[in-house]
């Protein structure tokens, strides 16, 4: 069982078993190449042991990410969107603003988990283009609802077309339907925006969350804020990059690399707990996988992050180190 990262190599290895995706002869794997016709459906697996994910996302052009999936997918993969299969609706609150990918309503997530013919016996793959940072977000929503068989394809679509591995034109889909997922929110995974607001209105109490804010170090410190109207970021919270997870080649840094580099936050926290904040609750997650991977305690995730925070009226925000 994969639970945190898989190696493109690994991931040919699964999908050669029998009862995997067989698109096309053994040139299925030849490095470059693209089978299939646009818009051609085909069948993700038989069995259902294993579902792959394509997530490629472009903030600033939402359609690019299926547009690029029809294109050229791993062979199988089905696509997740970020804005309608990975949130919920926007709104603001009695408690204050969802943000920009709030969480959907768990009734409506484990039932589209069923859809996908995900069921506790499958292993799960999801991959995108920018070093995990959107698959991140399906991999933590999958191990929040209890299934921990969910990998991130360590380097993405580059590390697999790099190794051999070829691509699939069309759209896949679903093996099998299935009931709802037979899950439970952890909802101790989630930090709500109530708590946030009140350890930010009263900073010379006793603090339960050390917030630890992933996006870049310049929006960090309020010099630019490509996605919102309002730079900066929440007062007390650290600023670690996401991007810092990786290795040049885009793939993940080792467990002890990850352990040091996340040791400063978990020796700052001491008895609180962290807690990972973003943009929108997306670019979070890569950090929640990356402390994983380097077997550090499990963080929590708050999914309004900066968006919802900044459109709460009346909210503080803190900028520069």
């Amino acid at each position: 069982m994969f639970t945190t990262i898989i190696s493109a190599d690994q991931l040919k290895q699964l999908l050669a078993k029998p009862g995997g995706p067989q698109p096309a002869p053994s040139a299925a794997f030849a490095k470059g190449q693209v089978l299939g016709t646009p818009m051609r459906q085909v069948s993700s697996q038989t069995a259902g042991e294993l579902v792959v994910f394509d997530v490629r996302h472009k903030l600033d052009k939402p359609e690019a990410g299926e547009q690029m999936y029809l294109v050229g997918h791993i062979p199988g993969a089905l696509f997740a969107d970020l804005d309608n299969d990975l949130a919920g609706p926007k709104k603001l609150t009695a408690s204050g603003h969802t943000g920009r990918h709030p969480l959907p309503e768990t009734g409506e997530w484990l039932a589209r988990i069923g859809r996908w013919g995900i069921g506790p016996d499958t292993q799960v793959v999801v991959y995108d283009d920018a070093g995990g940072m959107t698959a991140g977000r399906l991999w933590w929503m999958l191990r929040a609802v209890g299934h921990m068989a969910v990998a991130v394809l360590d380097g993405g679509l580059p590390a697999w077309t790099a190794a051999g591995g070829a691509l699939e034109a069309g759209a896949a889909r679903p093996a099998r339907a299935l009931a709802p997922y037979p899950g439970r929110f952890r909802s101790d995974w989630v930090a709500n925006i109530d708590e946030i607001r009140a350890q930010v209105a009263s900073p010379d109490a006793e603090a339960k969350y050390l917030i630890v804010d992933a996006r870049a170090p310049e929006r960090f410190r309020g010099e630019v804020e490509p996605y919102g109207p309002i730079a900066g970021h929440i007062p007390g919270a650290r600023n670690v990059y996401y991007a810092g997870n990786l290795k040049p080649d885009g793939t993940f840094r080792s467990a002890e690399e990850l352990r040091e580099r996340f040791k400063p936050v978990v020796d700052a926290a001491g008895e609180r707990e962290v807690v990972m904040s973003c943009g929108s609750g997306v670019s979070a997650c890569h950090n929640l996988l990356a402390m994983e991977i380097a077997g550090l305690p499990t963080a929590r995730l708050f999914p309004n992050s900066w968006s919802g925070w900044t459109a709460t009226p009346g909210l503080p925000v803190a900028k520069g180190d």
